[in-house]
C-alpha cells in the first residue's frame, strides 16, 4: 500500500477530527463537549486535534461548515421556479425549516440541525459580525426576489422580515422543538410579500463620499475563486468592479451594487484578518454564506440568483487589490476595464464610489 504524502496524511487526520467531534457535539452539545473526548473518538492525540483546530469554538463552526457545505452540495435547482414573490418566500421558508429539530431530537444534535451559535458567538468582535453576516443574507435573498419582478421596487427590508420570521423560529425550537406549526410559517413568510415597505431609499452618506481616483494600472487577476452562490468560477478579469470587505463592513456590499452599471460584473471579496482554516470570523462568515446559498440555490432557477458574486478570500484577493493587513472594517475597490485598473477607491464608501466611477482606460 502506498505510502501517504503529508498533505493526504493531514486530510485524513482532520477528517477523523470532525468526525469525532461531530459525534461528540451531537451528543453532548457544544457547552459540554470536550475536546479530550474528541481526540479519544478519532484515536488522535490531544496535539493532533489542536494541531488542526485553534480551539473548541473553531472545531464546533468547523463542525457547522462541514454540515452546510454537505447540504449545499446536494442542493439543486427547483424543477419549478416559483412564480411569484409571494410563492418563493413560502417555497424559501419550506427549505430552511427542514432544519428544525423533532420533538424526540437529543438537544445537541438538533442545535447541530439548527446550526445554533448558542454559545459560541459571545463577544463584541463576533456579535457584530454575525449581525453584518444577517443583513448580508437579507440582500441575497432580497435580491433573488426582485430578479421574480425585474424593476418593481426593491425586496431586501421583506426579505430581513422573512429571515427575522425564521430565525425566531429556530429560537423557540432550540429550547422547545415542536411548537409552532411549519405550514403555519410557511403562510407566514408568503404573505409578507404583499406587505408594503418602502425599501428605495438611497442612503444620504452617499453624497458625501470622495470620488475614486482615476488610475491606469496592470491588473493580475486572482485565479481559482468560485462564487459561492452560483458555484460558478468568479474569476474577476477584464471588466468589471471588485470590492473587498471586511465582515463589519459588508453593508457596503449594497451601495456597490446599486451604484453600478447594469451590466457590471459586481465581485464582493470577504475578507478577514485571521487564518482561513484557524480563524474564528472566516468560519463564521463561511458558515453563513454557504448556508444561504444552498437555500437559494434549491428555490431559485440559476437566472434568478443574485448577481452579485460572492467570494470568500483566503488572501489571494487582498493581495492582488494590495492590501497588506485586511481587518473586520477594511473596505477597497478597484473598476477594472480591459484587463487594466482604472479607478481605485479605499475607506468607507469605497465600493460605492469605484461603482459610480466613468473612469475609462488611458489611450
Amino acid at each position: 500500500m502506498p505510502r501517504l504524502t503529508r498533505a493526504e496524511q493531514q486530510e485524513r487526520t482532520r477528517g477523523a477530527v470532525l468526525a469525532a467531534a461531530r459525534a461528540e457535539f451531537a451528543e453532548h452539545g457544544f457547552t459540554a463537549a470536550k475536546v479530550d473526548r474528541v481526540a479519544d473518538r478519532a484515536e488522535l492525540t490531544r496535539g493532533a486535534v489542536y494541531s488542526n483546530f485553534a480551539g473548541k469554538r473553531a472545531l464546533y463552526l468547523a463542525v457547522l461548515v462541514d454540515v452546510v457545505e454537505r447540504a449545499r452540495d446536494r442542493a439543486g435547482p427547483p424543477a419549478t421556479p416559483p412564480a411569484s414573490t409571494g410563492a418563493a418566500l413560502a417555497e424559501f421558508a419550506r427549505v430552511w425549516l427542514e432544519r428544525l429539530p423533532f420533538v424526540g431530537d437529543a438537544p445537541g444534535s438538533g442545535h447541530l440541525q439548527l446550526r445554533s451559535l448558542s454559545g459560541v458567538v459571545e463577544d463584541g468582535p463576533a456579535r457584530d459580525a454575525l449581525a453584518a453576516l444577517v443583513r448580508f443574507e437579507a440582500l441575497l435573498l432580497g435580491l433573488a426576489l426582485e430578479a421574480r419582478r425585474p424593476g418593481a421596487g426593491r425586496r431586501v427590508r421583506t426579505a430581513g422580515l422573512a429571515l427575522t420570521l425564521l430565525a425566531g423560529a429556530a429560537a423557540v425550537a432550540e429550547n422547545a422543538p415542536g411548537v409552532g406549526d411549519p405550514f403555519d410559517l410557511v403562510r407566514a413568510a408568503e404573505h409578507l410579500a404583499g406587505i408594503a415597505i418602502v425599501d428605495d431609499d438611497r442612503p444620504p452618506y452617499l453624497d458625501h463620499v470622495a470620488p475614486a481616483e482615476t488610475v491606469d494600472q496592470p491588473w493580475a487577476a486572482p485565479r481559482g475563486l468560485v462564487d459561492e452562490i452560483s458555484g460558478r468560477p468568479a474569476e474577476p478579469g477584464r471588466d468589471g468592479v471588485l470590492v473587498a470587505l471586511g465582515v463589519h463592513r459588508l453593508a457596503a456590499a449594497e451601495d456597490t451594487l446599486r451604484s453600478a452599471r447594469l451590466r457590471d460584473e459586481v465581485t464582493v471579496a470577504i475578507v478577514t484578518d485571521d487564518p482561513a482554516e484557524l480563524g474564528r470570523l472566516a468560519r463564521l462568515a463561511r458558515l453563513r454564506i454557504v448556508d444561504i446559498a444552498g437555500c437559494l440555490r434549491r428555490v431559485f432557477a440559476p437566472a434568478d440568483l443574485p448577481r452579485l458574486r460572492v467570494v470568500l478570500d483566503d488572501g489571494a484577493v487582498a493581495a492582488a487589490l494590495g492590501v497588506d493587513a485586511p481587518g473586520t472594517r477594511t473596505e477597497v475597490a478597484v473598476r477594472v476595464r480591459g484587463g487594466r485598473v482604472v479607478a481605485r477607491a479605499e475607506g468607507f464608501g469605497a465600493g460605492h464610489a469605484v461603482a459610480a466611477s466613468t473612469a475609462l482606460p488611458r489611450a
